[in-house]
């Protein structure tokens, strides 16, 4: 695994277009139609964390729930950022949003 450049960084943004870089972060935030809604989406991530080992940052505020991810073993921005992104995104699309 290795940090990406920022070339490497802007070709993952354009596949994750509601993404955007925060220093070395990538972060969305997500808006859903409850808290229980929002609470679902992050029980998801959880789960997904613990079986990729790949932690996010999560902030929830009732119907939001912002991640950020950054990979801290090579201090930025990895694949395996780009890749828990789109696992994300694939798993609020079915969840009611706002």
């Amino acid at each position: 695994m290795h940090r990406f450049s920022d070339a490497e960084i802007d070709a993952a943004l354009s596949r994750l277009p509601e993404w955007s870089r925060v220093g070395e972060c990538i972060q969305r935030t997500f808006t859903f139609a409850d808290f229980v809604q929002s609470m679902a989406f992050v029980n998801g991530m959880a789960e997904h964390a613990e079986r990729v080992q790949h932690h996010p940052d999560i902030l929830v505020r009732w119907s939001k729930v912002t991640l950020s991810l950054s990979t801290h073993d090579v201090g930025g921005i990895s694949a395996k950022d780009a890749d828990f992104a789109a696992h994300a995104d694939a798993a609020a699309a079915p969840l009611k949003q706002r």
